[in-house]
């Protein structure tokens, strides 16, 4: 099935331009119309002049430049002062009814909460991202935005993306991955969250999570598919490799057996299927593991799909681990073979990016997830990524920065000596590096 993410608004009824003859306590109230009449065109003209102070700020919203920000620095990539995009970006015209007689206090009557987890991909030489929009409703919807700079200007199209439904609605749906396929396709690949038929009456809480698939040309026509199949009770994070593999369809999986909590599942898997139109697939093998005391050691997920280079697969995930005050969530990185993607090759230790500074705060605090990132031909990447499902960021690197990050940092050797002794080191290293350049003997 297929649907538009564009309508063209009907005209508005007409109104009758006879009406039989007022008598009696209609004609007395008649008589008053005008002083009401010119009561309502007062406050019209006052909430004319709100929407248009609301618009001012809303546009200088959109056109705001970007910058990076001075009191950042890795090496590794680039952050920016700015989010690229927030709540506060969506229309007016999506939050609030515009006309006076049907919204006389000018109240936002289907407010949004929260614009974070985007798809993103290049048509065009234009950036488009798939956002996650959350009503104040706690619903989540699929909308694009579109911007000629990867960092700054995105102004989201006129409506949000009306996404077909399988048999079974979902009941909220949200983080896709957009992956433009050797097939010729641009698929989605999102989490469809379901109540669970086997919940306990009273129980309006236990959820099953599955992956809908959609597939496009432009992101304005979609064609729903029937849900990715696997032995897995849940499925989130699942994502398509963008190269056929051995001539079927590849996907990252991410079996678990909760909702929520990995159990006895978890870690990044590996499946193929023999038909997108029909993915189902009957193994699936855990190719990047959760590891105990480490960035990744309660989930781990694959972000967007693998970027290819001439070293092999760089791959981007989310890493989650217990803390005091509750889930942590980063980014990293990895590397796998080019000819065999299911082998990483290179695991860096830690994180890559982690809330800093004003990211640290939202509705899920503490919390950096990524499933967006797009590599250009002249060899730049741009990361997009939420902090704290409140709002999205961007990431400004290189293939050849990844690549150094994911080659030449050493790997986690699980240990606090081993670790300490990686450090010492360096420390070591550099000493002797200062000590033959004068220049440097100063540094740190």
């Amino acid at each position: 099935m297929a649907a538009s993410s564009k309508r063209r608004a009907q005209p508005a009824a007409a109104t009758s331009a006879h009406a039989p003859p007022k008598t009696g306590k209609a004609a007395s109230s008649a008589l008053r119309a005008p002083a009401a009449s010119a009561a309502q065109t007062r406050a019209a003209k006052a909430q004319l002049g709100t929407l248009k102070r609301l618009s001012r700020t809303h546009q200088a919203l959109l056109g705001r430049r970007n910058r990076p920000n001075a009191a950042w620095y890795n090496g590794a990539f680039t952050r920016y002062v700015h989010p690229v995009l927030s709540a506060e970006h969506v229309p007016l015209s999506w939050r609030f009814d515009l006309d006076p007689a049907t919204n006389p206090q000018l109240i936002e009557r289907l407010g949004v909460n929260a614009v974070f987890n985007p798809g993103a991909i290049e048509l065009d030489g234009r950036i488009l991202m798939l956002c996650r929009v959350e009503g104040a409703d706690r619903k989540s919807f699929f909308a694009v935005a579109e911007s000629a700079s990867p960092v700054d200007r995105f102004t989201f199209w006129d409506e949000p993306v009306i996404l077909p439904e399988t048999a079974n609605p979902d009941t909220n749906v949200y983080d896709m991955r957009l992956t433009k396929h050797e097939d010729g396709s641009i698929y989605g690949l999102f989490c469809t969250e379901r109540k669970d038929p086997k919940a306990a009456p009273g129980d309006t809480s236990s959820a099953v999570a599955q992956c809908g698939i959609v597939r496009t040309q432009d992101l304005k026509t979609w064609e729903r598919l029937p849900d990715f199949s696997s032995p897995s009770p849940q499925q989130r994070n699942v994502v398509l490799h963008p190269e056929f593999v051995d001539g079927k369809y590849a996907f990252y999986t991410r079996p678990q057996d909760d909702f929520i909590s990995a159990g006895s599942g978890g870690g990044i898997g590996w499946a193929l299927a023999d038909s997108i139109e029909h993915a189902v697939v009957g193994h699936e093998t855990v190719i990047e593991p959760r590891v105990y005391h480490t960035i990744n050691e309660v989930k781990n997920g694959q972000g967007p799909s693998p970027l290819k280079t001439s070293q092999g697969w760089l791959h981007i995930a989310h890493g989650v681990r217990n803390t005091a005050a509750g889930l942590r969530y980063v980014v990293y990185a990895f590397l796998s073979d080019l000819e065999e993607p299911n082998r990483v090759t290179h695991r860096p230790s830690g994180y890559l990016i982690a809330p800093f500074q004003d990211e640290r705060i939202g509705d899920v605090s503490n919390v950096i997830f990524c499933n967006a990132a797009i590599a250009r031909a002249d060899g730049s990447v741009y990361i997009y990524y939420a902090s704290s499902d409140s709002r999205i960021h961007v990431a400004e690197t290189s293939i050849a920065r990844l690549l150094d990050y994911v080659l030449n940092t050493p790997e986690d050797p699980l240990r606090s000596r081993a670790c300490v002794d990686q450090r010492v080191a360096l420390i070591r290293r550099n000493r002797a590096f200062r000590q033959g350049h004068p220049a440097y003997r100063t540094i740190g």
